[in-house]
């Protein structure tokens, strides 16, 4: 298997890091790896400051570059493939499958969706970015003037996102309202992960029923579950998991929020999977022929959820 070509992880040190040393700050910002690995790594020269080498005793001030230049290494194995449901001189429009980042982070560089959009097109910038074990749609812009005009769409919530999510518990109501502010928590090997938090951003999500699947006879173990359609209006991330979790529908298999859109008392980590969440439809402007657009990839979701013919419409 061959290794990708490594990459540097660059941070400016902030006023909360002044006088710390470099060991102790990555230490106890970067908690994926313990203090001896972060040791080994400093002493083998991979982390700078300022662009010199530095030593784990180094002591940082705020404004300073902190680098740690990763040397390549083996990616962990994805799915490596994509769907593209719509392209033009503008944008691109992709199905992800669920397994697959979509963006760089954590172990993954090369096998990502955005190296494999930009192997077949270059100039392909991504708009948004899904979950790894989320499935679905993610637009890309081609040009500079596409990728401006849609970000726009995006930050004034133009865009309509709908998402196939299969839930715990059996769903009372046919649809409800969930606005349950989101922001970082404490996570005991990350630092900090979103969930539902009174000091957190405004967040939106309308959710709808679409099929109730109650409980097997005899098994006192299952709980049922819900087939939901939700739409966001914000772009929180886990927004979907949160939010159905803060309702009191946790995704079935979510390996990190339970009821209430809290983290567990001994949780996985975001990328972890064991959930289906499918962004199943965009609606948007298109940013150069001002048409109304409509992406519809339900029946690239998983067999769980529910599941129609591909299709791209122009009102």
């Amino acid at each position: 298997m061959a290794v990708n070509r490594g990459w540097s992880y660059r941070e400016q040190v902030t006023a909360d890091a002044h006088g710390c040393t470099v060991l102790a700050h990555l230490a106890a910002s970067r908690r994926h790896s313990t203090a001896r690995e972060w040791s080994d790594r400093i002493r083998r020269g991979e982390v700078e400051v300022d662009e010199v080498v530095a030593e784990p005793e180094t002591l940082l001030r705020a404004g300073q570059a902190l680098v740690w230049h990763r040397p390549p290494w083996h990616e962990p194995e994805v799915p490596q493939h994509f769907e593209v449901i719509h392209e033009d001189a503008a944008i691109v429009a992709v199905t992800k499958p669920s397994g697959l980042p979509t963006m760089p982070a954590g172990g993954f560089l090369d096998h990502t969706l955005l190296a494999l959009v930009r192997a077949r097109y270059p100039e392909a910038s991504p708009l948004h970015r899904l979950g790894r074990h989320t499935s679905g749609i993610v637009l890309f812009a081609r040009t500079h003037a596409a990728a401006a005009a849609l970000s726009r769409s995006w930050r004034d919530h133009d865009v309509k996102k709908h998402y196939l999510a299969l839930a715990s518990g059996v769903a009372a109501r046919d649809t409800f309202s969930i606005e349950a502010p989101i922001g970082p928590v404490p996570h005991p090997t990350l630092g900090e992960v979103y969930a539902a938090s009174a000091g957190g951003k405004p967040s939106h999500s309308v959710a709808t029923v679409l099929e109730r699947r109650h409980p097997i006879k005899g098994c006192p173990t299952d709980e049922g579950s819900t087939l939901f359609e939700v739409e966001i209006t914000t772009g929180r991330p886990h927004q979907v998991r949160i939010h159905l979790a803060y309702a009191g529908h946790p995704l079935t298999g979510d390996p990190l929020y339970d009821t209430g859109g809290v983290i567990k008392s001994h949780p996985g980590l975001p990328g972890d999977g064991g959930y289906l969440l499918h962004a199943a439809r965009l609606a948007f402007v298109h940013p150069l022929t001002g048409a109304e657009m409509v992406l519809d990839a339900a029946s690239s979701s998983p067999q769980a959820l529910k599941s129609s013919s591909p299709r791209v419409s122009y009102y």
